[in-house]
């Protein structure tokens, strides 16, 4: 029986088919290249190779798109006539449940199915992914804790779950130790984008600007060339830090190339890019018509029930491009959502307020935006993405504050942002307007 490079039986591949699939896992692990086509090749060598066909699936389901989900469920009725092993049969298990929206439940299957196959690393990686999509911030952390042990450090592809648990440290606030299992990882892999990018988190997280510019200058031949499915995301991150440092001359910049250059239509792209108007616009910058760019091309993805957080960052293209029909087209599919899958509950509990409170921001109501999203920011942990793209909620909330004249509520986020960021200019800028505002009011009296 042919198996991995971890010990995993791979039923139904040839010798050549099983190299595709471990060049595949390759791509995988480091997010770059063409796992699709390896595995597209590997599977026209052995058609009866189940875990190449698995592989595909989840890559597909993890993209968040609709278009996609709908081709990984194809894909899983393919693997699904074919005589599945326990192993494998516990991966299709997840993703029938990940495809009908039930990230949570998802998890859990890969969650048991690494208790009885931890060298599994395509099952490691997909949990961690789907962790990360329903933002569960312990998970990210302790799904890769429980298997580390396990794995020697002579085993191929261990360097890989350090990079992930870097991410989980960062996440669960663990500082330090994430960087050092950063920099591990890197040591190991210098490949590694994840790892990259959790390093940059810690950067970001603790409000050290010049060290994320000089970490992304002097790494950027690792992650930026053309086949790194991460080089936006890296420019975004890259981006933040010179907006916290006031130098919007260079975030334009960098909009205008790495970043939005190629019209990529992949999501993760193109959430970046509506996150990084949206600030540019808070600072108060005009972005002019790169909204509608933006807009078009989020047509073919915001359908209101494949992710919220999604269609969320959809939402702010539309308000940029004026747009209110499809931002009300959004909210009417979550308000009206049925079912107890978790992108339904995400929706209604989740994407709705988040959605009203920026569009609300949008036509100058801050009252009605800071109610929004002063509740909506203690639930948002509940769906989607980092800490660190998350916190355009709360930057949105100390701005709506400070504009509606809401000054208690304005000083008292921006003492909470600083008491995590100290030397930031951005939340420096918003306690000086806060406390303005307030002497301001006093000297009124």
């Amino acid at each position: 029986m042919i198996s991995d490079r971890q010990g995993n039986a791979l039923p139904g591949a040839t010798t050549d088919a099983a190299e595709l699939f471990e060049q595949a896992v390759d791509a995988f692990n480091i997010y770059r290249g063409d796992p699709i086509g390896l595995l597209d090749r590997a599977m026209e060598a052995a058609p009866d190779f189940a875990m190449a066909r698995i592989l595909k699936a989840h890559l597909f389901g993890l993209a968040t798109e609709p278009a996609a989900t709908a081709e990984a469920k194809a894909i899983v009725a393919g693997a699904k006539s074919l005589r599945l092993t326990p192993r494998e049969a516990s991966h299709v298990a997840a993703l029938d449940l990940l495809l009908d929206g039930h990230w949570t439940a998802a998890a859990e299957v890969l969650d048991r199915h690494n208790v009885e196959y931890p060298h599994d690393i395509v099952a490691v990686q997909a949990g961690h992914l789907m962790d990360f999509y329903r933002a569960s911030a312990r998970s990210l952390r302790d799904r890769i804790a429980r298997v580390l042990p396990k794995w020697p450090a002579d085993m191929p592809g261990r360097s890989i779950l350090v990079g992930m648990y870097s991410f989980g440290l960062e996440e669960t606030g663990d500082y330090a130790r994430a960087e050092e299992a950063g920099r591990l990882a890197l040591d190991l892999q210098p490949l590694d984008s994840w790892a990259h990018h959790a390093v940059a988190h810690v950067m970001e997280m603790q409000g050290r600007a010049e060290d994320g510019i000089g970490w992304m200058i002097a790494r950027e031949p690792y992650w930026s060339g053309d086949d790194n499915f991460f080089r936006v995301h890296n420019w975004w991150h890259r981006a933040l830090c010179h907006l916290d440092l006031g130098q919007v001359d260079e975030v334009f910049a960098l909009y205008d190339g790495p970043v939005r250059r190629d019209r990529s239509v992949v999501v993760l792209d193109m959430i970046d890019a509506s996150a990084l108007l949206w600030r540019l616009h808070l600072s108060g910058h005009d972005v002019g018509d790169r909204w509608d760019e933006l807009a078009t091309v989020w047509d073919g993805h915001a359908d209101g029930r494949t992710y919220p957080f999604n269609d969320w960052h959809a939402a702010m293209a539309y308000l940029g491009a004026g747009r209110s029909g499809d931002v009300e087209r959004i909210l009417a599919a979550y308000r009206d959502g049925a079912g107890t899958a978790d992108v339904a509950q995400w929706g209604r509990r989740t994407a709705v307020p988040l959605v009203e409170g920026f569009a609300a921001f949008w036509r100058g109501d801050y009252e009605t935006a800071a109610a929004r999203l002063h509740g909506a920011r203690f639930i948002a942990n509940a769906f989607g993405g980092s800490h660190a793209q998350r916190d355009v909620i709360d930057w949105t909330l100390a701005e709506a504050a400070i504009r509606g004249g809401l000054t208690g509520l304005a000083e008292a986020v921006a003492n909470e942002r600083l008491a995590l960021k100290p030397h930031s200019l951005v939340n420096r800028s918003f306690l000086a307007r806060a406390r303005a505002d307030t002497f301001t009011g006093r000297a009124a009296a």
